[in-house]
């Protein structure tokens, strides 16, 4: 499968060495960061500001000699372009048009000349002087430039649009004002923005310049390359470090070394696809008028057969990096404490019933209760933990529910469901030995309907402990472990559940309690709902059924979050997960997940109340709206053929 049928497109930013109005030794220098980024199946190359004269060449600039120098050497690259025709290339020179000599981008491929961008912001403070060499290029609108080898349009508002993406230019400072091109030029369609780019450097600035690129990607939903001039400049006055920067809203994808002596080149891939998704979804980003660019559409762009992906494919997309976990789980279960602080605080309850079964929703669920309580000054006791065992509890998971709810100090409650689900089965006239899914759901639904009259009795709510993992795939009974009077994970999926409970064992909780933790944490995740095996160990395990938790939060966060089709999310899963799970494997429970996701819609539609969390949610009153009887047939289909 090639990656552009999967909506990537892979791009390059590269800072070349460099002599100052040396034309010929720059040339040479871009022609081998081409040739590099073609050996890298590189679709679109974007070189720094001014790239064949130099960024720095002040009054020489006005000389003809280096300006004709500067338009010969851009024929000459293009040439060495037509034997390339997936490479879309963008170089900087300053070109005479209408006797005004611009600050210009000019865009290659193996068409030849597509058009050049001309620079919009001249800066003229502080160590820049461009007003004193460029005009500002602002008022240029579908004009025709014309050189000695040929005529071609020059437009300070330009989108490119090729087999791969649509594309946008800008240069340097047009990202530092207040309204950059680039807000309008995705506004109009563009995917990705390139910005031809000699930025100095000084103390501080390069965290600063790096915010600006991530940020502007972020608000247009685009990928954003940016392309720096390097060392190579004068230093007669200033320092250049060659800094190249590849976002994709928000997302710092890849970066340069700086002050680097040699050819720099950084390469990555822009899901596009997720990217016009996420447009499609936020109406702000709909064109302003429909004339506003000039569309150049080029006919060059072929389809290159290259079958992975440059970049690394995350597979636990719901579970932070190291160097954010504290700020990002800390916020997770913030949120839970005060979504919950609001509901007792609105329903004027002082107490909570919920159940504690020694897996790991349950636990979560209980430590958001008694850190709401201590910030509400409600005394633990008032948190009525119960634990109900069962035919499949087994004595490690009842052990660890014990110990957790006394090291927490709440009160506790033992109910076994035994007998009473003995005498249900036997008043509906049910085999206790036929463990079917009415043996298993008579179970879920007893403890909740203790959870329940419990509650009503010390004039409580019943707490919540599903997952957003669970709810996707319907992994609860309806009515049963479904129904709560507040879901309290409602937001969490299963791998985030996991990491959030390992993070407070480390981070929140006494010796005695994170030791509990830790050992419900390595626990297989089960309903315990079949009896124990013959060793009294858990039999049924939830992964065996519905497969493993990490796969399936991967396809909720692909389809849900960026809308892929399935074909695409068995492609980006494969790059995941290709050392822990076989393409056989993959393609098995991701067919079983749309089965089940399809068909569980109705037990989503009747969700309690529940905080969101994160950027995926199934709550039909909040992010995901989905009629019950929706067939998962096309879904099914776009998988057929694999």
């Amino acid at each position: 499968m090639n990656i552009n049928k999967h909506g990537f497109a892979r791009v390059a930013a590269a800072s070349p060495k460099l002599k100052v109005a040396d034309c010929d030794y720059n040339i040479i220098q871009i022609k081998e960061l081409i040739d590099e980024a073609a050996k890298q199946h590189v679709q679109f190359l974007c070189f720094p500001e001014l790239s064949i004269t130099g960024y720095t060449c002040a009054d020489l600039f006005f000389q003809t000699a280096l300006q004709r120098k500067a338009i010969e050497s851009l024929k000459e690259l293009a040439a060495f372009l037509k034997d390339k025709p997936s490479l879309f290339v963008m170089v900087g020179l300053p070109l005479v048009h209408m006797n005004r000599l611009y600050n210009v981008a000019a865009v290659l491929s193996s068409e030849g000349i597509l058009g050049f961008v001309p620079k919009q912001e001249i800066p003229n403070h502080d160590e820049f002087y461009e007003k004193r060499w460029f005009a500002s290029g602002v008022d240029l609108f579908d004009e025709i430039a014309v050189t000695s080898f040929g005529e071609y349009p020059i437009s300070s508002s330009m989108i490119f649009e090729t087999p791969f993406a649509k594309f946008g230019i800008e240069i340097c400072e047009d990202l530092w004002t207040a309204t950059p091109p680039s807000s309008h030029l995705s506004m109009q369609g563009a995917d990705i923005i390139f910005n031809l780019s000699a930025s100095n450097e000084v103390v501080g600035k390069n965290n600063y310049r790096k915010s600006l690129i991530l940020n502007q990607s972020a608000r247009c939903n685009a990928g954003y390359v940016y392309a720096c001039a390097g060392v190579g400049e004068s230093s007669t006055d200033l320092v250049f470090s060659g800094a190249c920067y590849i976002g994709e809203n928000g997302n710092l994808i890849s970066e340069s070394k700086r002050f680097s002596l040699e050819n720099e080149l950084i390469v990555n891939d822009i899901d596009v696809g997720a990217l016009r998704n996420e447009r499609i979804k936020n109406s702000s980003s709909s064109r302003l008028t429909p004339n506003e660019s000039i569309h150049i559409y080029c006919n060059t762009g072929q389809i290159s057969n290259f079958e992975s992906l440059f970049r690394t494919i995350n597979p636990h997309p719901f579970i932070p990096n190291a160097k954010d976990q504290d700020e990002v789980l800390g916020d997770v279960f913030n949120i839970q404490i005060h979504a919950l602080a609001k509901r007792l605080l609105h329903t004027q309850s002082q107490t909570i019933t919920l159940g504690v079964s020694g897996g790991l929703d349950s636990t979560l669920a209980l430590l958001v209760v008694i850190k709401t309580f201590d910030l509400l000054n409600i005394p633990r006791s008032n948190i009525h933990a119960i634990t109900m065992p069962g035919f499949g509890t087994t004595d490690r998971t009842y052990q660890n529910a014990n110990l957790l709810m006394e090291s927490v100090g709440v009160t506790t409650k033992e109910i076994s469901i035994v007998d009473s689900v003995i005498q249900h089965l036997k008043d509906i006239d049910h085999d206790i030995n036929q463990h079917d899914v009415t043996f298993e759901n008579s179970q879920a639904r007893e403890r909740t309907q203790i959870l329940m009259d419990y509650a009503n009795k010390i004039g409580g709510m019943v707490l919540g402990t599903g997952n957003l993992s669970e709810l996707a795939l319907g992994w609860a009974t309806y009515n049963g472990d479904h129904m709560s009077m507040y879901a309290v994970n409602a937001g969490v999926p299963k791998t985030l559940v996991a990491s959030l409970v390992r993070w407070i064992a480390n981070t929140q909780e006494h010796k005695e309690t994170k030791k509990v933790l830790l050992d419900i944490l390595d626990t297989p995740f089960s309903p315990e709902l079949l009896p124990a095996d013959k060793k009294g160990k858990i039999a049924q395990k939830s992964e065996s059924f519905v497969g493993p938790y990490e796969l399936h939060d991967f396809f909720i966060y692909r389809m849900l979050r960026h809308g892929d089709k399935p074909t695409k999310i068995y492609f980006l899963a494969q790059e995941a997960f290709k050392k822990t799970y076989t393409s056989e494997d993959i393609l098995k429970w991701l067919k079983i997940f749309y089965r089940r996701f399809f068909s569980q819609q109705f037990k989503r539609s009747c969700l309690p109340d529940g905080p969101k969390v994160g950027s995926i949610n199934l709550s039909p009153r909040g992010d995901w709206r989905m009629p019950s009887d929706a067939m998962a047939t096309v879904w099914l289909k776009d998988l057929e053929n694999i």
